[in-house]
């Protein structure tokens, strides 16, 4: 535990960030109990200040969080926990805890992490009028057919140097491609994992 600085409550913060989408979801505190327990178990434990006693996330409502990295900041006093979610992360029943825009920019990468959520909630809840869930019912054929067209589409609009059609075909294709893996049983997590190991 040397390797924690600790606050005069015995607390560090800890940060839980989705390992897939890097959306990050939670801000919590732990002490040297929680994090012991996080480190044993693999899921991420806890410090409830208000309740003042050790938890374990998703205990009593089975959105728990299984940890796939732990981080320290460069003073060693804050956390981050890269996590597979299991449900929503906040208490209000919302993915992330930060959900309240103060000031945006633009949207980063976590948004194909997003879209697998809502692509492979389709495939496993079926919705009556989703071409999501019209392309599972129609099963791999279709979707690979539709993934290679957009892939030629793309390509096309490349050799057009149309930026805007460029970044339409991409959309396109990213979002066929999360069709297609979600079919196959394969997360954007593997894909990366592959890449970081190709690097």
């Amino acid at each position: 535990m040397q390797e924690l600085k600790f606050d005069e409550k015995g607390l560090v913060c800890a940060i839980a960030q989705d390992y897939e989408s890097g959306e990050v979801l939670m801000q919590a505190y732990m002490n040297a109990e929680a994090y012991q327990k996080t480190l044993e178990t693999g899921y991420a434990h806890y410090w409830s200040r208000s309740r003042q006693k050790l938890w374990k996330k998703g205990e009593e409502s089975g959105h728990l969080q299984k940890v796939r990295g732990i981080f320290l900041d460069c003073d060693k006093d804050c956390v981050l926990l890269k996590v597979e979610q299991t449900g929503a992360a906040c208490h209000t029943g919302n993915y992330s805890c930060f959900f309240t825009p103060v000031k945006e920019c633009g949207v980063g990468a976590e948004m194909l992490g997003q879209l697998q959520r809502i692509v492979e909630d389709r495939k496993n809840a079926p919705a009556e009028g989703s071409y999501t869930s019209y392309l599972f019912g129609k099963g791999v054929d279709k979707i690979a057919k539709k993934a290679g067209e957009e892939a030629v589409e793309l390509v096309i609009a490349a050799k057009n140097r149309d930026k805007e059609e460029i970044v339409g075909e991409c959309a396109d294709l990213l979002y066929h491609t999360l069709v297609l893996l979600a079919d196959a049983g394969v997360k954007l997590s593997d894909v990366c994992t592959e890449l970081k190991d190709r690097h």
